[in-house]
């Protein structure tokens, strides 16, 4: 239902009310989807007039958090699965591909999109291993404290933790790095984090002004979210975990399934991600 995850586009801090634009659903718009209005698609061609390429960027953030699941369902062996900000579902999701690797893999997505809530609940019904829970995890002891998350999350075992383009949604006075600090301080050793973000390039980079532009959009639209964060601020997020090879690194780079087949457009270069483990 949900997977994937939480783009520049997923959920944040504003946009949540079934009548206005949300989200989760400009995502869905950017990736070709069904489940978006009107309003939603507007936003969608704002970005898109900053940046044409702004729905590749959508795949990318899908494809790289599909292949960071499979990586560890399958070579490292992690077998439950906690994946913050629930959209609606194109095509494969999280738990598609990690119950492929494992069919008793657990995974619990956290959401806070009325209507994505909704919708993944019907089609998750007949799922034993597959769960979807509405809780604010701006507040990362909502999630960590949360009954139902711990009923299906063993936090006493190694987890992998997807906060894939979702932070860069949270503003700094909500501390998105207290949100990463507290949901790693009590996961167990060898938990894995697939974690995304957009990036400020500096201002004497040839994509500042596109990463400025691409912010005003975010933050001048009925979204009301979405914040450009140097490498710094980005790797801070991080700070205490072993990042895999081959580190942070624009998303569409990570392990790809197969050669590149043209240069990445200036705005695949600006969503920039990492898979990292606690050791």
């Amino acid at each position: 239902m949900a997977g994937r995850g939480d783009g520049p586009f997923a959920e944040g801090g504003a946009g949540m009310d079934e009548s206005g634009t949300t989200l989760a659903r400009v995502y869905d718009a950017l990736l070709g989807g069904k489940e978006n209005y009107e309003t939603d698609r507007e936003v969608r061609d704002q970005l898109t007039a900053v940046a044409p390429e702004y729905s590749k960027v959508a795949w990318d953030n899908r494809h790289f958090l599909l292949r960071a699941a499979r990586f560890l369902a399958g070579a490292a062996g992690i077998g439950q699965f906690l994946e913050f900000g629930a959209c609606f579902p194109v095509g494969d999701s999280v738990h598609d591909v990690v119950q492929r690797a494992n069919r008793d893999a657990t995974v619990v997505y956290v959401g806070m999109d009325p209507l994505v809530l909704a919708h993944g609940r019907a089609l998750l019904e007949d799922n034993d291993h597959t769960h979807i829970v509405d809780i604010d995890w701006r507040d990362a002891r909502n999630v960590t404290g949360n009954a139902e998350v711990r009923k299906y999350i063993d936090f006493e075992q190694p987890m992998a933790i997807s906060h894939v383009s979702t932070l860069c949604h949270v503003p700094d006075e909500c501390d998105p790095w207290a949100i990463m600090r507290e949901l790693v301080d009590v996961a167990a050793p060898g938990s894995y984090v697939v974690f995304a973000h957009l990036l400020d390039p500096g201002p004497e980079h040839e994509l500042a002004e596109l990463a400025a532009r691409a912010q005003e959009v975010y933050l001048t639209s009925p979204i009301g979210s979405g914040w450009f964060r140097t490498m710094d601020q980005i790797m801070a997020m991080l700070e205490g975990l072993e990042l895999t090879e081959p580190g942070m690194v624009p998303i569409a780079e990570w392990w790809p399934d197969g050669p590149p087949s043209a240069p990445l457009a200036p705005m695949q270069r600006l969503l920039v991600g990492a898979v990292a483990r606690k050791p």
